[in-house]
């Protein structure tokens, strides 16, 4: 094909007839993009049959109905706050059509017969008809129409003629799929998939969807395997160690490894060794060991005779690792973040640059442009999805050959692993370290919040230190969660100076002195927002309180349970929740108090309610796809999975003819990472 062809599904939306400035703005709203394509792409919701008419006596409230009927009598308003209404008949029965608004005097006119569709009410009429047309003209109601998602001011009508001319901007594609494929799943072409959905003439059926989403997660997979087989062919150096200074920070840290840390520690050794870069993440649930790991791999390159630094999203996660590392590596290690000032920061720079600094761990100083390290072979980045790709990037670009190793504590969807994260070589550190306790997680109505205060009342008697949770800072009027402030307030009163308060709208400074007295056990309650989600460690806190915890995520709330059962005392999470709970939100709670097993917890969370922005602030849907649901869809992704390393096992240069179709594949769902690696070799 010509290399512009694609050109008109990427042009602009006001390149459709009808289509101006304000109502391009109301569509790129709905619709997620202001091209053609992004039109195209907005798939219908559901689909509305209008083929089966039915009789008056036959209408069912709540249904959508088409009849064909005679009008009998107009009813004007006694005042403008009043409907008009016309009443109508076939013979079976009467109904009424109700209009608040502007009343179509030319369509409904006292004798004639009409062809009318809407959803009916409770009393069998219809408000605001979708359809009136004249009997003669019963061919313009449309037999099935798609509902789209709209915005306001954006009606059905506003897409259908707009919609109908996309659909021929579609150039005559090459098939991209295995004529096997095709034919085993009967599925149509790409231009007639989107037509069946987009300008139905009866209910598509699931083949129309499915073509479309496998189009998406295969464009998806391709992307991915060629990205992670250039990450794999990147030059690299093997990093040796003859394991003496990790045998000295074992003794220090005075428990042997577990088998999954051996494991894990094995997978990563042998990356290292290879003379190829590492791209490994290492997912380790909450209270796993994974920082152990990470320490152990970054001592192995200190072995090697170069540096490793270990990049932190907080100046509170990265002093808790910067005191681990002091505790148990037997070689100088230095802290490097933003309030590292005058004399310290530039003695930091001088040993970073000599070598004579070999462990740092820091926050995004550590990759600023200033800093110069003398040979950094290994860069650990914890919390990762705190970081972006360009962040990751800036480190690993501060050495001649730097292996990239990312941590997460919160554990991933295998879906998700599949469709975000398939670049990377994955490892799973399962289990947790001897002398864990397990956390007695139990769920508590708001309502019972005076007998929950009492206990907690019991547990401060009894020498417990406590974590309190709420998830607002502030009272809003928009929201009448319990804000930190108020909570802490009320607890203060009640147990005086023992209470402490920690959240993410006080200065730093204040911060980390409230997050200190609790460490230091000078407070013992501490009333918190999500602040306290990571970085902080209090072996003797054992109770965790989390008001409204319908409203966070399980991810979030098992990271939150796991700041305690960090000692050898038993612990409890008391999940406060509201009355009116929905079912998905209980089957969730119940989850969380039925298990501690996060990577189960995760992937059942995916599967209820979509995976949303996971690992970041958005807590529903699915991230990054248009058409397809990896989570409804997984069975196609797996297939994708496959069919993409079997293509690129024979075609590696996606030169064939199927190749070639493939290649428009990742241009239609710009995968412009994918075309850059195909290009650049």
């Amino acid at each position: 094909m010509e290399p512009d062809s694609l050109a008109p599904l990427f042009a602009p939306l006001t390149d459709l007839r009808g289509v101006g400035p304000t109502l391009a703005g109301l569509m790129k709203r709905a619709c997620g993009g202001d091209r053609v394509i992004d039109l195209l792409f907005h798939l219908p919701e559901s689909f509305i049959d209008r083929r089966e008419q039915v009789s008056l006596r036959a209408l069912v409230p709540g249904q959508t109905a088409t009849v064909a009927v005679d009008v009998v009598r107009i009813e004007q308003p006694g005042n403008a706050r009043q409907p008009t209404k016309a009443i109508v008949t076939d013979g079976t029965g009467f109904s009424e059509l109700v209009f608040f608004k502007s009343f179509p005097t030319a369509k409904l006119i006292l004798g004639t017969k009409v062809m009318v569709s809407g959803k009916v009410d409770d009393r069998r009429n219809m408000v605001h008809p979708d359809h009136i047309v004249g009997l003669d003209q019963a061919d313009r109601l449309p037999p099935v129409e798609p509902v789209w998602g709209l915005t306001a001011g954006l009606f059905p009508w506003h897409l259908r003629r707009p919609m109908a001319e996309a659909l021929t901007r579609i150039p005559p594609l090459p098939e991209w799929h295995d004529p096997a494929l095709l034919a085993r799943e009967q599925w149509p072409t790409f231009a007639e998939a989107f037509a069946a959905l987009q300008t139905p003439t009866a209910p598509p059926p699931p083949k129309m969807r499915q073509r479309l989403a496998y189009d998406e997660l295969l464009a998806g997979q391709v992307a991915l395997a060629l990205v992670r087989r250039r990450v794999r062919a990147r030059p690299g150096r093997a990093l040796v160690g003859n394991g003496a200074l990790r045998k000295m920070a074992l003794a220090s840290f005075g428990h042997r490894l577990t088998v999954p840390q051996t494991e894990v520690l094995h997978e990563i050794d042998a990356d290292l060794a290879a003379p190829r870069r590492m791209l490994r993440l290492l997912q380790g649930d909450v209270g796993s060991g994974k920082t152990l790991v990470a320490i152990l791999a970054m001592l192995r390159a200190v072995e090697a005779g170069a540096q490793a630094a270990l990049l932190a999203p907080t100046e509170v996660l990265a002093q808790q690792h910067l005191r681990t590392l002091e505790r148990i590596a037997p070689v100088p290690a230095a802290l490097l973040t933003g309030s590292v000032k005058g004399a310290a920061r530039t003695r930091i720079f001088a040993g970073l640059a000599d070598g004579s600094i070999p462990l740092v761990v820091g926050t995004h100083a550590l990759f600023q442009e200033k800093v110069e390290y003398h040979d950094l072979a290994l860069a650990v980045i914890d919390e990762q999805h705190r970081f972006g790709v360009e962040e990751r990037l800036l480190m690993g670009s501060k050495g001649p050959a730097t292996d990239i190793l990312v941590m997460t504590a919160t554990p991933i969807p295998r879906t998700l692993l599949l469709t975000q994260w398939g670049e990377m070589q994955v490892s799973r550190l399962s289990g947790k370290p001897a002398g864990r306790r397990p956390v007695r997680t139990t769920l508590h109505s708001l309502a019972t919040l005076p007998d929950v205060t009492d206990g907690i009342a019991r547990a401060l008697d009894g020498g417990a230190r406590v974590y309190w949770v709420c998830p607002l800072v502030a009272e809003s009027e928009a929201n009448d969660l319990a804000a930190a402030e108020a909570r802490y307030a009320e607890l203060r009163d009640r147990f005086g100076a023992a209470v402490g308060l920690a959240h993410g709208q006080q200065e730093s400074a204040v911060r980390e002195a409230a997050l200190a007295d609790f460490a230091a056990g000078r407070t013992r309650m501490l009333v918190a927002t999500t602040v306290i989600e990571v970085g902080v460690d209090v072996a003797e806190a054992t109770v965790m309180v989390i008001e409204h915890a319908e409203r966070f995520g399980l991810a979030q709330l098992h990271q939150l349970r796991g700041r305690v059962g960090r000692g050898r005392e038993a612990s409890f999470c008391l999940l406060l929740h509201d009355d009116g709970l929905t079912d998905i939100a209980k089957r969730r709670l119940l989850l969380l108090r039925d298990t501690e097993d996060g990577f189960r917890i995760a992937d059942e969370d995916f599967r209820l309610r979509g995976g949303g922005d996971l690992l970041g602030t958005r807590q529903s849907g699915m991230p990054g796809w248009r058409l397809a649901d990896p989570v409804e869809d997984e069975g196609l992704l797996h297939m994708a999975g496959k069919d993409a390393e079997l293509l690129l096992q024979k075609d590696a240069r996606l030169t064939s003819e199927r190749g070639q179709a493939v290649r428009l594949l990742l241009r239609v769902f710009e995968r412009t990472a994918a075309m850059r690696t195909l290009h650049s070799g």
